[in-house]
């Protein structure tokens, strides 16, 4: 409906009757009505922009009408006209929000003046409205690129931080070559030996990072269903036992006895704790954890919140503090050239996705503990 479209309304026909022609010349659209009731259906069909309405009707008064139609359409311009002897009423008409008032008997000029004053009003709104809109289109542009550039950065420090841990493979593969070349030049088969072992090496590290990397793709999105919190714990360590026997660690698990059944990713937290296991059990074989009794202990409990934690700690040869700060970092590795970093990496992929936490406490010479936590859900999110 244009700004030019007015409903007129009042009890008088001939009010009705020179107004709407007067308007009409010049240059509005004009529906009339007789009361407010009547106004009220029209209104409600044709949605005009103005409303002219005399105070006093019968049946429903210029007051309701007005209360009625800025409750439906805060927007509409409202006019009222009133006699002499009612300007208390107009200024009550004000309070409920009328555009303006004018008296009885109507002059065209100062009509006019209200009626520029309701398409001012009706202008300054749309401009307003058309400058919020162009706003939020431009915040949410400049969010999108913001969001596009953050994601480029990251995948240029992925590609710059995989590229350095394939070149490290490619410079240990180089000098193995070099081992060899010389024990084939001199026949010296203490060369051919240590090249050999640095070339097999090298295959295995290429070999973890491949796997690695197709583990850590795969979890792109969780999939969460009910579970027992203490299977992904017990397996974990089913898996491990055999190679913790076989380092001489004693492997075990204090699983909580309270934890029920709720909504999290089992493989994805298999996974966790397979790699956290795994990390605590070559903290035992380091030289610094040598000369007492090996032990990693996989726990879980219920938290304060309503939470589960899940904990791996080891009596390894520990972290200094900033190497703690670096774990979670993209190929960050404390095994040097026998870890690629993806496994943690994936850890606390998993661990975000599920809305957690991860917490390190550790000191050199005397072990670590990593606690998982994240929030108990009752059902799975897309149940």
């Amino acid at each position: 409906m244009t700004v030019d479209t007015i409903l007129l309304v009042d009890d008088e026909p001939g009010i009705r009757k020179v107004l709407g022609i007067a308007l009409t010349d010049t240059g509005y659209t004009v529906h009339t009505a007789e009361n407010g009731r009547e106004a009220l259906r029209i209104f409600r069909a044709v949605k005009p922009p103005i409303v002219l309405t005399d105070i006093k009707m019968p049946d429903m008064d210029g007051i309701e009408l007005l209360r009625i139609i800025k409750r439906e359409d805060p927007d509409t311009e409202v006019i009222m006209f009133t006699g002499h002897g009612d300007m208390d009423l107009a200024i009550k008409s004000l309070k409920h929000e009328a555009t303006d008032f004018v008296t009885k008997p109507i002059n065209d000029e100062v009509l006019e003046i209200a009626l520029k004053r309701a398409r001012e009003r009706i202008a300054l709104r749309q401009k307003l409205r058309e400058y919020t809109e162009s706003l939020e289109k431009l915040v949410e542009e400049k969010a999108r690129k913001l969001v596009e550039a953050e994601r480029m950065a990251a995948v240029g420090q992925t590609v710059t931080e995989l590229s350095h841990a394939i070149k490290n493979i490619a410079n240990g593969l180089k000098g193995s070559i070099f081992v060899l070349r010389k024990g084939i030049e001199l026949d010296n088969k203490k060369y051919l030996r240590e090249g050999w072992e640095m070339v097999a090496g090298n295959v295995d590290k290429i070999k973890n990072l491949s796997l690695d990397l197709l583990n850590y793709g795969k979890y792109a999105a969780t999939h969460f269903c009910l579970s027992d919190p203490n299977t992904p714990a017990q397996e974990a360590v089913n898996l491990m036992r055999a190679k913790a026997q076989e380092l001489g660690i004693d492997l075990r698990t204090e699983l909580g006895g309270d934890l029920k059944a709720c909504g999290f990713d089992p493989e994805g937290l298999h996974r966790c704790l397979l790699n956290l296991v795994a990390n605590a059990l070559d903290a035992c074989q380091d030289e610094a954890a040598a000369g007492r009794d090996k032990t990693v202990v996989v726990k879980t409990r219920a938290t304060g919140d309503g939470g589960i934690e899940y904990q791996v700690s080891d009596n390894g040869c520990g972290m200094p503090q900033d190497v703690q700060s670096k774990l979670f970092q993209s190929f960050f590795s404390t095994k040097g050239t026998g870890g690629t970093g993806i496994g943690l990496m994936m850890t606390k992929k998993i661990i975000d996705q599920h809305d957690g936490r991860i917490e390190v406490q550790s000191k050199p010479g005397v072990g670590t503990t990593v606690s998982l936590r994240i929030p108990a859900r009752q059902a799975p999110p897309d149940a």
